[in-house]
C-alpha cells in the first residue's frame, strides 16, 4: 500500500480516537488538521504529530498535499463539510451518521462520481473483522435459518450538546440508532417491507429513546432499540431454527457466542486485537484509493443511501425535522 496524506477536519472528541488509530498505520502520513480555531488545531497537531495546522477548513483544503480528509464535525455539518472537501478535489471519509437526510447523501454521492473522488462513511462496524466472522457463522448453517434478530445500544449522554440540540441534528437515532440499524441490515439481506417505530421526544424535539421494528420482504424481523438516557447491555442476538448467536457489544464486538436450541453454549470466539477499531475503515479507504474506486466495498454508496432513506422514514413517523433541513 502507498502512503496517504491524511487530514482531519474538526478536531473534536471523536477525532482524537481517529488520530490514535492512524498514528499506528504505516500507510498513513498524519499531515494536516483544521479547526475554526487555529490554537485548537495547533494543539491537536502537536499532540498527534501532524505536520500542518490550519485555522480554517478552506485553507487546509487548498493545500495540494492533502489527499484524504476525515470529516469529524457534528451531524448537522457533515453535508456542508464533505461537499467542501469534494469541491476542493479531496477524497473524503465522513463520520456517521453520513448526513442529516437522504437528499444530502444523494447529492454528495453524485458529486463524488462527477469529481472521480472516493467518498466513504465511517460506520466502523461495517469494516471490522467481527462482521466477516459473524457472516461465516451464519453461512455455515450453525444456527439454521434466521427468523429474527434484536439489537440495542444506549449510553447516558443527556448532557452532550451534540445530542440534545436540534441545530446539531441531535437525538439518539443518528448517533446511536444507526448501529442497531446497520447491524440488522448487515445480517438480514432482504428489502425492508414495513417499518414500525415510536420514540420519546425531548422538550427540544429530538428523540431520547426509540424503538424500531423492521419487517423484511422475506418475513424476517429486526427489533431494535437505542437510548441516550441510559447505558444498555448493547447486545445483538441473531435467532435461527437451530440456535442463536449472541454478540457482545454491537458498537465494537468483543465476543461472539453460539448457543443451540437448548440454550447450551456451542462456541465462544473473541475478536482480533485492534488499535481501537477505527483503523479498519481507514485501511479500506487506502485499498479503495489504490484500486481507483469511489466507494468502499464494506459500505458502498448503495448501502449509505439505504440507511439514510430508512432514517428519513423513521423520523417522518415521529414528525422530527432539523433546522438545517
Amino acid at each position: 500500500m502507498r502512503t496517504v496524506n491524511f487530514a482531519i477536519l474538526a478536531p473534536g472528541h471523536i477525532a482524537q480516537s481517529m488520530a490514535r488509530a492512524v498514528s499506528e498505520i504505516p500507510e498513513i502520513r498524519p499531515y494536516a488538521v483544521a479547526s475554526r480555531d487555529y490554537e485548537r488545531a495547533r494543539s491537536f497537531a502537536d499532540r498527534w504529530d501532524y505536520e500542518r495546522a490550519y485555522g480554517s477548513y478552506e485553507e487546509m483544503l487548498k493545500d495540494p498535499l492533502v489527499e484524504l480528509v476525515y470529516v469529524a464535525s457534528p451531524h448537522s455539518h457533515h453535508y456542508q463539510h464533505a461537499k467542501l472537501c469534494l469541491e476542493h478535489g479531496k477524497h473524503v471519509l465522513v463520520e456517521k451518521a453520513f448526513t442529516v437526510n437522504a437528499a444530502q447523501a444523494r447529492e454528495l454521492v453524485e458529486l463524488s462520481h462527477q469529481k472521480g473522488l472516493l467518498l466513504a462513511e465511517a460506520m466502523w462496524t461495517r469494516y471490522m473483522p467481527s462482521r466477516g466472522m459473524l457472516q461465516e457463522l451464519i453461512d455455515s448453517g450453525i444456527i439454521g435459518e434466521i427468523s429474527s434478530l434484536t439489537a440495542n445500544l444506549g449510553y447516558e449522554l443527556s448532557g452532550k450538546q451534540r445530542l440534545t440540540e436540534p441545530s446539531l441534528a441531535g437525538g439518539a437515532l443518528l448517533d446511536l440508532g444507526v448501529y442497531p440499524i446497520n447491524f440488522a441490515l448487515m445480517f438480514i439481506k432482504g428489502e425492508v417491507k414495513e417499518v414500525n417505530t415510536s420514540a420519546v421526544m425531548s422538550p427540544k424535539g429530538v428523540d431520547l429513546v426509540n424503538s424500531i421494528t423492521l419487517t423484511f420482504e422475506d418475513g424476517k424481523m429486526a427489533v431494535l432499540h437505542s437510548n441516550m438516557l441510559a447505558r444498555t447491555n448493547r447486545l445483538g442476538v441473531i435467532y435461527g431454527s437451530r440456535g442463536y448467536i449472541e454478540v457482545e457489544n454491537i458498537n465494537n464486538c468483543q465476543e461472539i457466542c453460539v448457543y443451540d436450541l437448548n440454550g447450551s453454549l456451542v462456541s465462544r470466539t473473541g475478536v482480533p486485537e485492534q488499535i481501537n477499531g477505527y483503523e479498519y475503515e481507514v485501511l479500506s479507504c487506502i485499498r479503495a484509493l489504490e484500486d481507483h474506486q469511489l466507494q468502499c466495498p464494506e459500505m458502498p454508496h448503495s448501502e449509505i443511501l439505504r440507511v439514510m432513506e430508512l432514517l428519513d422514514e423513521i423520523r417522518s413517523r415521529w414528525n422530527m425535522q432539523f433546522p438545517c433541513e
